[in-house]
């Protein structure tokens, strides 16, 4: 038999604060597990926050109470996996709702070559939407992300050129399945942000890591216009057709 066509909305929701798109994620999440929704994308930009993961730890900010609130930064200690990474205007962040254990599945731990295989192909989508704005990136083995060749990484004008030795990343990933089954969280491409807000914190965990944002090597489109395109390529790894709707 042929298989059934699977389909997720694609949520346009523009810039939303994070705690009202975690309860967004719980509610959504909920719906989807009883049968009520259809797996659905929210694709989004966040005011300044810092999210700590739970391998990550608030030793991992820079900055103290002061700073962070002079440069209006929230902290949120989150249950996605990973470590401490920034949210914030200019920068497209992804939350695929989507059922991903099997049929019959008892809220067991997501066997971890599913679970990694999952994050791969966020990887993949990412690394395929860069290639379509003309930024080439890839996946850099035992680092969870996507990230940018240190020779394409070249062409940014405000990089320090002694730092454009190593790849810098461009996109950071942590997700969470939960006791249904259905992923949250997600990803975060760094389009055209502030990045003096990464001097705040030590991104990942990863001492000396260089961040990167498309706007360093080309021009890039409107948010909502690769936020659509997002859609469309995590459409493809994931094998969904993508019903898009602005919010």
């Amino acid at each position: 038999m042929p298989q059934l066509e699977q389909i997720c909305q694609a949520r346009w929701l523009g810039l939303l604060d994070y705690d009202s798109a975690w309860q967004m994620q719980v509610q959504m999440a909920e719906e989807i597990a009883s049968g009520g929704r259809l797996p659905t994308l929210l694709l989004l930009e966040h005011p300044p926050v810092i999210t700590i993961g739970r391998r990550g730890g608030k030793e991992h900010i820079l900055w103290d109470e002061d700073e962070l609130q002079r440069h209006g930064v929230m902290v949120r200690e989150v249950d996605r996996g990973g470590n401490v990474t920034f949210h914030g205007p200019g920068q497209l962040v992804g939350y695929p709702l989507l059922p991903l254990a099997s049929a019959g599945w008892a809220g067991e731990r997501l066997p971890q070559a599913d679970f990694t295989g999952y994050l791969r192909k966020l990887e993949q989508a990412i690394i395929h939407l860069l290639a379509r704005l003309g930024v080439a990136s890839g996946q850099r083995e035992g680092l969870t992300g996507v990230w940018v060749p240190a020779n394409v990484w070249a062409k940014c004008l405000r990089c320090d050129p002694m730092l454009k030795i190593e790849p810098a990343k461009i996109a950071s990933i942590g997700v969470k399945v939960d006791a249904h089954g259905i992923s949250r969280h997600g990803f975060a491409l760094n389009v055209n942000p502030k990045m003096d807000y990464w001097e705040a914190i030590i991104p990942c965990g990863l001492v000396g890591v260089q961040m990167a944002c498309v706007a360093d090597m080309v021009e890039p489109p409107q948010m909502v216009e690769i936020a659509k395109m997002a859609a469309l390529e995590l459409g493809r790894v994931l094998d969904y057709t993508m019903e898009w709707v602005e919010s």
